[in-house]
């Protein structure tokens, strides 16, 4: 793989059944990402079990278990190039239970591929995803309306499932000008890396031609440093080495960074990344690092390290746009679920329901609601029961989303709009 191309993440969102992880293990094949006699031995095991025609799809679905019950369910990344970018595949799961996943995946993405099945049309979590890539700030939507064979390559059906999709799109404000809808089929390789005769009425750009036109990414690198902390270890020799991924800014060894909301400091002494050690880390860069004088103890995951002049915000409360997915009630003001941020998950109170939002619109629709629902918008005043490091999306971006969970399930997904520091 070519380090000279850009870089970006892209989701693949979509309906369980609509066929994102067939799609995907085209994508690969015909990029030559996975050899000829691996497709062979999963065709083979397909045939097996059956399931004929998945091998694509078993590309990606490599969890034994996942095979038996043909769901997709961890994140699997996967690495595909094109002319101008290498891909990083965030597949992001369909099934309900997975929408976390989906959140910390469309979270790390730049632009997604939406994957509705021409038969099919749009379901409910199509909905759901294409409002969570919407309020976790994906760029760019290339829909790929699959499953053509299926529908016998009509045009007309094509038509009227853009149109359903245009709709949901008008719904959740995503603008439509920054959409590209392109008629496939993943399972027989139709309009995905070369052109179909199957769709002789189509002459728009093909799949992998749209991922080749899709904007570059900001890096951002110009963003202050912000390095959530995923676990710490002690190693012998080194000290205490807090491990993580560099979401903005760069981290160089010589840097003064301060762990927040721990609030201890310290010089970075060594930098380690693939068991090497380099002088500095960017954006997207998995590190080990070394700081002088602090121990194991004093710094957790769910800490972020940022510049000692410049230290990550610590809220005290946080105002925030939430969208609601799913609960059993209603939400009112003092419900107190789990907060997932970046790598912290804190309990925080929902203080008050300041504005109901027309999802729509973007306007208020009611000021301070009594409550709020499954499918509602509102903007709420929030405050962690534990110190939690958070900054407002439109500074920070990567640091500005979050998932709530309750119950053992994603009930709603927001984004930071301002922080009041403890």
């Amino acid at each position: 793989m070519s380090e000279d191309k850009r870089h970006q993440n892209l989701a693949i969102i979509g309906h369980v059944d609509h066929g994102k992880s067939t799609l995907v293990g085209r994508l690969l094949y015909e990029t030559e990402n996975v050899p000829e006699h691996v497709i062979e031995q999963h065709k083979e095991e397909a045939e097996e079990k059956g399931k004929g025609g998945f091998e694509f799809a078993y590309v990606m679905d490599n969890l034994a278990e996942e095979r038996e019950r043909g769901v997709t369910i961890d994140i699997a990344h996967q690495e595909f190039d094109t002319d101008e970018y290498y891909f990083t595949i965030v597949d992001c799961p369909g099934h309900r239970d997975f929408v976390k996943n989906m959140i910390t995946g469309a979270s790390q993405a730049d632009n997604a591929v939406l994957v509705v099945a021409a038969d099919d049309g749009v379901q409910p979590q199509t909905q759901e995803h294409v409002f969570l890539a919407r309020t976790l700030g994906i760029g760019e939507m290339i829909i790929a309306v699959n499953k053509m064979d299926l529908v016998d390559y009509e045009k007309s059906r094509y038509d009227e499932v853009v149109a359903e999709v245009e709709e949901l799109l008008k719904q959740v404000q995503f603008s439509t000008e920054d959409a590209k809808y392109i008629p496939v089929s993943a399972f027989e390789g139709d309009n995905i890396a070369s052109r179909s005769d199957n769709a002789s009425w189509y002459d728009g750009q093909i799949l992998l031609e749209a991922l080749n036109d899709l904007p570059e990414p900001e890096p951002p690198t110009d963003a202050p440093l912000r390095l959530p902390i995923q676990d710490v270890y002690t190693i012998s020799g080194i000290g205490t080495v807090p491990v993580g991924r560099v979401e903005t800014g760069t981290l160089n060894t010589g840097d003064n960074v301060s762990f927040q909301p721990s609030d201890v400091a310290g010089e970075v002494k060594t930098i380690e990344m693939h068991h090497e050690e380099v002088p500095k880390a960017e954006p997207g860069d998995n590190v080990g690092f070394n700081v002088r004088g602090i121990g194991k103890d004093d710094i957790r995951r769910g800490d972020v390290a940022g510049p000692a002049e410049d230290p990550p915000s610590v809220a005290e409360t946080f105002e925030a746009q939430i969208v609601v997915m799913q609960h059993p009630s209603v939400i009112t003001a003092g419900y107190t679920p789990v907060f997932h941020a970046h790598t912290s998950q804190v309990a925080c109170t929902i203080e008050s329901l300041d504005a109901k939002i027309d999802p729509s619109t973007g306007e208020v629709a009611e000021g301070e609601p009594d409550f709020i629902q499954s499918g509602d918008a509102a903007k709420v005043t929030v405050r962690p029961q534990k110190p939690l490091s958070i900054e407002p999306a439109n500074e920070i971006s990567e640091l500005g989303s979050f998932a709530i969970r309750d119950m053992g399930q994603t009930i709603a997904a927001g984004q930071v709009l301002s922080v009041n520091e403890r």
